[in-house]
């Protein structure tokens, strides 16, 4: 007896311990949307969704919230980090920023694009990366499976991600983004689009916007690879820019020659409301976030309002100024703290969906009451890229990038000479029919030709393989801050495909990727003051790490030579004709009754059997 009960009183401790350590390591997930003004009288909607599973070792196999497909996708694959996007339309990053959160993490190419890290041997990561093209392109409804191919994909060392042998990298600049894919990755949410920030994804307001970018990237510590083990991170972001309807209002002309931007609201431009947030969802919250040049010129306007007798503090603190009002009040003002801005920082205007349900729905207005122009932050160089030469035998690629204005604080002194250095990597995969020759390479400082090695600190290229693999090249370059432009010009001739190779549309042309411009030396975050409320937002906790500053270039079209498709139909024609008029002649020769053909020639008189006299 004493012996059962022994059993039972440890079985008790037991179940209490692991019950303990499972309140301890709960699954959590939570939704956030970021709305901002931009320059250019649009608007930037940015959601938000983050679910964390505690590590399988502790909590087990079964989850509540963390979608099972993506799960058991980490466990097969052993995926360490994957991110995978599909992407419509081009970010603007002249009129919506080049240097900020949101630009370096969310603006993505056109189509979709892969890239994922692998802990399993070197000599397995091609044979997991092609499994996993297949499992992603039956769970998004997606041709990702064309990714497949050694040709479609490569391996970077250091110029895309500090991740070198485990890294596979691939994109498909001509996938079409559609509902289709969209509905399998609400379907990743715990209230899916019923409930929540997700009600606002109208589909057809979602789509008719200037840029569309639905994300997925999953994070993983469950095989050892760090020292920490903190499970499972699935970030999802919808990153979409709209125009607002123009009223009559909006198109007034000011004494300043310029044109008040359209107000807008929840309901105007996604057509719904918030009835509330996910039951789910450990936090659910709405910013507005205002960026620097709009504070600075919103702060011109109050010193210049004659009625006002508020300082600063109190400006940056109102949801109600000179330039524009909220329609509700916020429950609270977030300002950032940046030491190298001291007169202007950003602000966000905070709402929490726990106070809002289907008797008060939540539809923010943000009403212009004075034309504002502003720019926003812009990454040290603009990039660009076109193609040069004409003919369908060999051409070049040429990647221009333009000095912008600095920002207060962006450039810096380098240690060595102390001469102020700028530092910026490129990243660049061209398909293997594109026969780039690497050593063709120019670089042209200021429109004058410069020797190479006096610019590209480390460089390195991988030589495309005809119907094997594409080329890549990876170049680390450090040009002096006075520099105001520079142009790369690498040569290429146009390879031969077999007839099976040629896409359907093969007149249109063949894509070549956009190219990835990075800065090592910057990167884009926001600084709060310290705030455990803060630190329970999963979106402002991103934007305070220091993301690296990069930008894509425009995705080229290669017109390639392009055999005449319609010569075998009409070969076949042609020749089915002949055949037809020639068997068709001989069978009515062969198959004719002898016996109507002597009849025939009786009835004329001009016959006579033989032997009949």
């Amino acid at each position: 007896m004493a012996a059962v009960l022994r059993f039972l009183i440890a079985v008790l401790l037991f179940s209490s311990i692991a019950t303990a350590s499972l309140s301890q390591e709960e699954e959590e997930f939570s939704e956030e949307l970021l709305l901002k003004p931009l320059a250019d009288r649009k608007v930037l909607a940015h959601f938000h969704f983050e679910s964390k599973a505690p590590p399988t070792r502790t909590y087990g196999h079964h989850h509540r919230l963390f979608p099972k497909a993506l799960y058991q996708l980490v466990q097969k694959f052993r995926i360490r980090e994957m991110e995978l996007s599909f992407t419509q339309g081009r970010w603007n990053y002249e009129r919506w920023g080049g240097f900020d959160p949101i630009s370096s993490s969310n603006a993505k190419p056109p189509g979709v694009e892969l890239w994922a890290v692998f802990d399993v041997p070197h000599d397995l990561v091609d044979a997991s990366w092609k499994n996993l093209t297949h499992t992603l392109s039956g769970l998004f409804c997606a041709s990702i499976n064309f990714l497949e191919s050694s040709t479609a994909y490569s391996a970077p060392d250091w110029g895309f991600q500090p991740f070198s042998g485990s890294l596979r990298y691939g994109s498909l600049p001509r996938e079409a983004v559609c509902t289709e894919n969209l509905t399998p990755w609400l379907k990743l949410l715990p209230c899916r689009d019923k409930a929540g920030l997700a009600t606002l994804m109208d589909r057809p307001s979602i789509y008719r916007g200037f840029y569309h970018s639905q994300r997925l990237r999953l994070s993983s510590t469950e095989f050892g690879s760090t020292e920490v083990e903190s499970g499972i991170a699935l970030d999802q972001t919808l990153t979409v820019v709209l125009q607002p309807t123009t009223s009559h209002r909006a198109s007034m002309t000011y004494s300043s020659d310029s044109v008040l931007q359209p107000s807008w609201s929840l309901s105007s431009i996604f057509g719904r409301k918030v009835s509330g947030r996910c039951v789910l969802a450990n936090s659910s919250n709405v910013y507005v976030q205002v960026e620097r040049g709009l504070m600075s010129e919103l702060k011109i306007l109050h010193a210049e309002d004659e009625g006002s007798g508020a300082d600063n503090l109190t400006f940056e603190k109102t949801w109600n100024n000179p330039g524009f009002e909220l329609s509700i009040a916020p429950n609270r003002v977030i300002k950032e703290v940046n030491i190298l801005h001291d007169e202007t920082s950003i602000v966000l205007y905070e709402y929490l969906i726990d106070n809002y349900s289907n008797s008060e729905p939540f539809d923010l207005g943000f009403t212009w009451k004075f034309p504002v122009v502003w720019s926003s932050p812009q990454a040290p160089l603009h990039a660009s890229r076109f193609l040069m030469g004409s003919g369908n035998e060999r051409g070049a690629i040429a990647i221009s990038l333009k000095a912008t204005e600095p920002s207060d604080g962006l450039w810096f002194a380098d240690t060595i000479e102390n001469s102020c250095m700028l530092r910026f990597n490129v990243f660049q995969v061209v398909p293997w029919y594109v026969r780039v020759y690497f050593h063709t390479l120019q670089v042209f400082v200021d429109g004058k030709p410069q020797s190479v090695t006096d610019f590209i600190e480390r460089m390195r290229i991988s030589p495309s393989e005809d119907k094997v693999s594409p080329g890549v090249m990876e170049m680390a370059l450090k040009l002096p801050c006075c520099v105001k432009s520079v142009t790369l010009t690498l040569e290429f001739d146009k390879g031969f495909l077999h007839i099976d190779e040629y896409p359907p549309d093969a007149n249109q042309g063949f894509d070549i990727p956009s190219a990835v411009i990075s800065f090592p030396d910057f990167h884009a975050s926001m600084h709060f003051l310290k705030d455990d409320s803060l630190n329970k937002s999963p979106l402002l906790s991103k934007f305070q790490e220091r993301s690296p500053v990069l930008c894509y270039t425009e995705v080229l079209l290669v017109p390639l030579t392009t055999p005449d498709f319609s010569m075998p139909y009409n070969v076949i024609t042609i020749t089915c004709t002949v055949f037809a008029l020639y068997f068709g002649s001989l069978l009515n020769v062969l198959r004719r009754r002898v016996g109507e053909e002597e009849r025939f020639l009786k009835s004329k008189g001009n016959f006579t059997f033989p032997g009949v006299s």
